[in-house]
């Protein structure tokens, strides 16, 4: 029974997760967790996320 718990608790977990990514995601933010990521480019790396870092390097 014990079992039967924890893994319905870790299900719920990583589902709540996923739903928070994809939801993010379709609503426009490139970098999930950073406060600026709807302003973020995702190129240039302005706003302070380092999400266009690696695209920076790239083009270097």
């Amino acid at each position: 029974m014990e079992l039967a718990i924890s893994i319905a608790v870790i299900v719920a977990i990583v589902g709540g997760a996923l739903a928070y990514i994809i939801y993010a995601k379709k609503s426009g933010k490139k970098c999930i967790g950073c406060p600026d990521s709807k302003s973020c480019s995702g190129k240039c790396g302005s706003c302070g996320c380092g999400c266009g870092a690696k695209d920076n390097e790239q083009d270097k």
